[in-house]
């Protein structure tokens, strides 16, 4: 089990499982989304996520024509997690947990990202990630 959560602490997760994928994403909304260049996000199965706290929801339309609600900390602000949602709301699908949340940051050195997306906005200094796909787009939500 990983355990982490928001800068404050009143949204903490728990998460059991292995994830379906990881990924750096380098496109403007998670540029926007975690004020850095780009995010480090886990794809993980729903039914293995217990998020305690109320974290905030944020609706957008990526880039892919996803619907997604990303999660944040009302409180400190810090992004959580992310799902993709249908048109009455309701969640489909993945969670996209954001990898930098947990607590013990050896779990991020042992997993490695597989794939980077939205390559062709990666900033020109930033070399690519060795052995992982590169995508110039999105790639779509399950």
């Amino acid at each position: 089990m990983a355990v982490g959560g928001c800068f404050c602490g009143n949204v903490r997760i728990e998460y059991t499982g292995q994830p379906i994928a990881s990924a750096l994403c380098h496109c403007e909304d998670c540029r926007k989304l975690t004020g850095t260049l780009y995010s480090y996000s886990l794809v993980i199965n729903a039914e293995d996520l217990k998020v305690t706290g109320s974290p905030k929801a944020v609706a957008k339309v990526s880039d892919a024509g996803n619907h997604l609600n990303n999660f944040f900390c009302p409180d400190c602000g810090t992004p959580i997690y992310g799902h993709k949602v249908d048109s009455a709301d309701k969640p489909l699908g993945v969670v996209v947990l954001r990898a930098g949340i947990f607590d013990n940051p050896e779990l991020l050195s042992q997993r490695k990202p597989v794939a980077e997306i939205y390559t062709k906005n990666r900033v020109s200094w930033l070399s690519p990630i060795e052995g992982a796909d590169q995508y110039p787009e999105g790639l779509a939500l399950p």
